[in-house]
């Protein structure tokens, strides 16, 4: 009898474990396909995510701008309604429940401004006021909102492909050792970094909040990996320092830029606003203190990396519940998100388009820039203040002075603005909408501290490399 059922146990262990390497050697391959892979597409190397979310922008044209205006407009609408006049334990006013009344008013202030760009580009008879719907403000916002509007929903669709079905566990395992001591992440935080360099950093955002909410990140983890590891991704990379005129040193600038980042990400996870985060996951439990325990690597590290991921994906839900779960929960953050960009993103960038607002700041930064040794200090100072509202705007800042600039200027903005990683125009308002543990004021001193540290880190590295 004995003998019968330890038969019994063997072959069920044995086929949870053909069960669970087949699925984690599957789902990892398709993601790497999706995610990492480069492709010859029509004459381009492209990433297949890239590809598929910009086709379909292209193939939907005008009518994903109206698609982005409805679900502004209705999140507005029933954000007042679910905030305001909804009975407590509805699910309108649950779902709106943890929004601080403050959001309320943003949330209309991106239904205006949608509107009125949507109007614009629809009715050749409407004219809107030229500081909303303008190329440097509306124009540009679209084109973001565009883009993360595919972005988070096929994020959604694919990201369970690495999280139920043992990437995570198997690429956590393996960094733990050095991901916690040096960052006090866990080692799965990798993927996060890896994700963003690669492809969007709205998808490493997103990428972030699902293992937060699946309590694989204590608040504190969630916000050092969000605004340390969501950096621009190396295609945008790519039209940055070409714009800046420096493409004949793109490996120098955007592998300094990666090392800065790095450097960056050890500091101020040791310096407040990060280091005052507690080490308790999404339903208020506390981390225990062997989670956070420095692991070393040793002949067994590989084994344990890959039992643990087969233990993952054996265990796994059933794969369409699980891509219906996590696409639920994407398309349920989008319109906030939508909403957030157009309010803060248009905002900020009017701001920079149509007030002295940055130039004051940079006149601030200007000093500073000159002790680093800086070349053409004062040209380049009002630049690095733009970055709050959109990555791009410090490069553009300066695109019609790349002929006269000295190299190292350019290299310096440059930089500067590829390791700054808060700009509301999408970052920023896609770690508010989603539930993230950081307020505004958090993202805006985080913005500045990356600033004022990533400054004489890449002047080092200027007067190394040019």
């Amino acid at each position: 009898m004995n003998e019968q059922v330890s038969k019994t146990s063997l072959a069920l262990n044995k086929r949870r474990y053909l069960i669970g390497i087949s699925r984690f050697i599957f789902f990892t391959t398709i993601a790497v396909l999706i995610f990492f892979i480069p492709f010859q597409i029509n004459g381009n190397t492209e990433i297949l995510f890239g590809y598929i979310y910009n086709f379909l922008i292209e193939f939907f044209g005008i009518v994903g701008i109206w698609i982005i205006s409805a679900l502004i407009l209705g999140n507005a609408v029933l954000g007042f309604t679910g905030k305001f006049i909804s009975k407590e334990g509805s699910r309108l006013h649950a779902f709106y429940k943890k929004d601080s009344k403050m959001y309320i008013p943003i949330y209309f202030l991106g239904a205006l401004y949608s509107t009125l760009y949507t109007l614009q580009v629809s009715i050749p008879a409407f004219n809107g006021p030229a500081a909303i719907v303008g190329p440097g403000t509306g124009e540009l916002m679209s084109g973001i909102a565009l883009a993360v509007m595919w972005v988070i929903p096929l994020g959604a669709i694919f990201i369970p492909f690495f999280v139920n079905y043992g990437s995570i566990d198997f690429v956590g395992t393996l960094l733990q050792p050095i991901m916690r001591p040096i960052f006090k992440v866990p080692g799965k935080s990798a993927i996060d970094a890896i994700t963003s360099f690669l492809t969007s950093s709205s998808v490493a955002v997103l990428f972030t909040t699902k293992l937060y909410n699946m309590k694989y990140y204590t608040k504190k983890e969630a916000a050092v990996i969000t605004t340390s590891f969501s950096a621009v991704s190396i295609g945008f990379a790519a039209v940055v320092i070409d714009t800046a005129g420096l493409m004949d040193h793109f490996s120098k600038v955007y592998f300094s830029s990666f090392l800065v980042a790095f450097i960056i990400a050890f500091i101020m996870i040791r310096i407040p606003p990060l280091s005052l985060k507690k080490n308790v996951y999404i339903d208020g439990s506390e981390q225990e203190a062997e989670a956070r325990s420095t692991e070393t690597y040793s002949r067994n590290t590989l084994g344990i990396a890959f039992g643990s991921a087969i233990d993952q994906a054996a265990d796994s839900n059933e794969f369409f519940s699980e891509i219906k779960k996590s696409l639920m929960e994407g398309l349920a953050v989008l319109p906030k998100v939508l909403s957030m960009l157009f309010a803060i993103g248009v905002s900020v960038l009017i701001l920079a388009e149509y007030t002295p607002t940055f130039e004051i700041i940079g006149s601030v930064i200007a000093p500073f820039i000159q002790l680093l040794n800086v070349p053409d200090a004062a040209l380049i100072a009002p630049s690095l203040a733009l970055g709050l509202a959109e990555m791009f705007l410090p490069v553009l800042y300066i695109a019609d002075m790349v002929g006269t600039l000295d190299i190292q200027a350019r290299y310096f903005v440059t930089a500067v603005s590829m390791v700054q990683i808060i700009f509301f125009a999408e970052t920023g308002a896609v770690m508010l909408s989603t539930g993230l543990p950081l307020k505004l004021w958090e993202l805006i001193v985080i913005f500045t501290l990356r600033t004022l540290i990533a400054m004489p880190l890449v002047a080092i590295f200027m007067h190394l490399l040019f």
